[in-house]
């Protein structure tokens, strides 16, 4: 049988091009959106492991702050002398109208929170996507207490996510007092003036215990930001935010069970 011969052309001839395809938007979405996903992871792991330990506050007053050393770093860098005033004053010893100031002011759902108050947070983040720019805070007085004591006032998306972490941690570890009375002891409220004591004197010549429900509204007033605001010299801002905590300081419980059932207490957290 004769063998049909193939012609030069056809064995010349090249499979056709299979026509190019470009990758789905599917493929290319799932694969950023993997590469997001383990970027977050890592950064949540490296901060959850580096993060400091928060059990010992629970029995052990803090000896200093991250804003301590900050400002004593300041002050050092204009060559003046770093000042620091500051009394611890157990919760007890402290004036009820100036922690239910405070609590108007700063976070009036304190009790009611595990660390982070998830409706102003939404809100928050809502509104500074609507603005493009980070400039509410949504802080409870748990997140700022662990800014105070670990990180750096600065508003980038990590020292944000370390914060949100200690809080948890702060929760999880120390009761709610505890929390509250750390942070009336520590914080910032003039240059070089730290916790209510030292400020009531500064301001008002009394200890803590002995504030007054005006006295007490000028301070907690003054904690949005202390370095400007002075509680014995007040602005006519000041004045204003303190007849509105004046006007709500009736409001607010000091004890958790007062106004809601008791919470169970954190037992895993972030």
């Amino acid at each position: 049988m004769r063998r049909r011969g193939i012609s030069s052309a056809a064995r010349k001839a090249k499979p056709p091009k299979q026509p190019f395809q470009r990758p789905s938007v599917f493929r290319t979405f799932a694969r950023w959106s993997l590469g997001v996903i383990a970027v977050l992871f890592g950064c949540l792991a490296y901060a959850y492991l580096t993060l400091p330990d928060v059990r010992p506050l629970a029995a052990t007053n803090p000896s200093s702050t991250a804003f301590m050393v900050l400002r004593e770093q300041e002050a050092h860098a204009k060559g003046v002398p770093a000042k620091r005033e500051q009394r611890w004053v157990p919760y007890s010893r402290i004036s009820p109208s100036l922690k239910r100031a405070v609590l108007v002011a700063e976070d009036d759902a304190f009790w009611n929170h595990d660390g982070v108050d998830y409706n102003e947070l939404q809100k928050s983040i809502e509104l500074n996507w609507a603005r493009g720019q980070l400039l509410r805070g949504a802080s409870t007085i748990t997140q700022q207490l662990a800014k105070n004591l670990y990180l750096s006032p600065s508003r980038n998306p990590l020292r944000k996510l370390c914060e949100l972490i200690i809080a948890r941690r702060l929760e999880a570890a120390l009761e709610k007092r505890r929390i509250f009375e750390i942070y009336l002891n520590v914080i910032e409220w003039g240059d070089g003036i730290y916790g209510i004591e030292a400020a009531s004197h500064a301001y008002f010549g009394v200890s803590a215990s002995a504030l007054d429900s005006r006295q007490a509204a000028l301070l907690a007033g003054a904690i949005v930001n202390p370095r400007l605001l002075n509680p014995a010299h007040p602005t006519a801002r000041l004045l204003a935010r303190q007849q509105m905590i004046l006007s709500r300081m009736g409001r607010v419980s000091l004890r958790e069970t007062e106004a809601w059932p008791a919470r169970p207490r954190v037992r895993f957290s972030l």
